[in-house]
């Protein structure tokens, strides 16, 4: 899911600073909702930080010395004891705990290469690579005992696992189209839950199981639809335009939450189920820079949450409602940086 980071490096040339003051000096001071921002990681590229469900811990990926593409890491909340729990081999992505926080589950293309997969070919524009190398992995919390899930020939990606501890949901291409399905924690079960043409994907639980938020890109012209079935025969997708959905946990009730023609993504439920953080670029006429938004579970009542820096995105909230995190090129002293943020959230 941290490919809409590229996004951001396509854009954002420059180092970015945040003007707050005293203690809270990451915090911008419009962001009334946030308090006590500390920074957790501190270079290279980091994403998609998601608790444990003690919440004690964080498990993230990043490209860092000595990594050449993402691999996965835990820490915990404070930033300390920075592991690696990937195999160091093949870019990896979207990484959860499961219950208990004894296991971990992850994509990863290391069981087809021990390198990175090439990047997408830019005569085809603006791309993201989906291919099918990528494959679901559960392991112990340390990294050990890898084991694929549910694995197809197709694209299986972007898992994460329903607050109450019995579904996980994720993308897959297996049926021949980018859409959700749901499994049982074993790998058992897998059902198909979305059926539009396009990308459907980074789908999360509402925290009481029962609802899916996600985001979705559908091609509607006779163009559309043609050069997006042209590009996935090679494992491409053009992200361009993506709104936000949700559906029961089954795939029914789908809904369409935003409808303002921009780049909107990483949605998480808010801990009472009525409302939905996403990270959009829709307040930015050039569409470069992305802040996080609230809106309620039917798509009125939007609010601007972050206003420090170019990028913020992945947000999640603590088990506990009380702490988010999110990811945010604030403070980079270095182009291209981004970071693992937490704070204090303030209603």
């Amino acid at each position: 899911m941290n490919r809409i980071l590229v996004v951001a490096i396509s854009f954002v040339a420059g180092v970015s600073i945040v003007r707050g003051n005293g203690a809270d000096s990451l915090r911008h001071p419009d962001e009334r909702h946030l308090k006590n921002v500390r920074q957790l990681t501190f270079g290279g590229t980091n994403a998609e930080a998601y608790f444990s469900f003690d919440g004690k811990k964080l498990i993230f990926q990043s490209t860092r010395p000595p990594y050449a593409c993402d691999q996965i890491f835990t820490m915990n909340i404070d930033g300390s004891d920075q592991k690696l729990v990937s195999t160091g081999k093949g870019r990896t992505t979207c990484a959860y705990y499961l219950p208990g926080d004894k296991r971990i589950l992850f994509g990863s293309t290391h069981a087809h290469g021990a390198d990175c997969p090439p990047s997408p070919d830019k005569s085809k524009g603006y791309v993201w690579g989906v291919f099918n190398d990528y494959d679901v992995f559960v392991a112990n919390a340390d990294g050990s005992n890898l084991k694929p899930l549910a694995a197809s020939s197709g694209y299986d990606a972007e898992a994460t696992v329903s607050p109450k501890g019995d579904k996980i949901v994720f993308t897959s291409s297996r049926d021949g189209d980018l859409e959700l399905y749901t499994m049982n924690l074993d790998g058992s079960d897998v059902r198909r839950i979305t059926h539009s043409l396009g990308y459907d994907g980074g789908a999360f639980f509402s925290w009481d199981g029962k609802k899916i938020v996600y985001r979705g890109g559908h091609p509607a012209l006779p163009s559309e639809v043609s050069e997006y079935r042209m590009l996935l025969r090679e494992q491409l997708v053009k992200p361009g335009k993506m709104e936000i959905f949700t559906c029961d946990a089954d795939g029914k009730n789908q809904k369409q939450l935003t409808r303002n023609n921009a780049a909107n993504f990483a949605p998480f439920f808010f801990p009472d189920n009525e409302r939905v953080i996403f990270s959009s670029n829709v307040n930015d006429p050039g569409g470069r820079f992305f802040d996080l938004f609230v809106m309620k579970s039917d798509g009125s009542g939007l609010e601007r949450i972050t206003y420090g820096g170019h990028f913020n995105s992945f947000s999640m909230f603590s088990p506990d409602g009380k702490k988010i995190v999110f990811v945010s090129d604030r403070n980079a002293k270095a182009r291209y940086e981004f970071n693992v943020f937490i704070a204090d959230w303030v209603e």
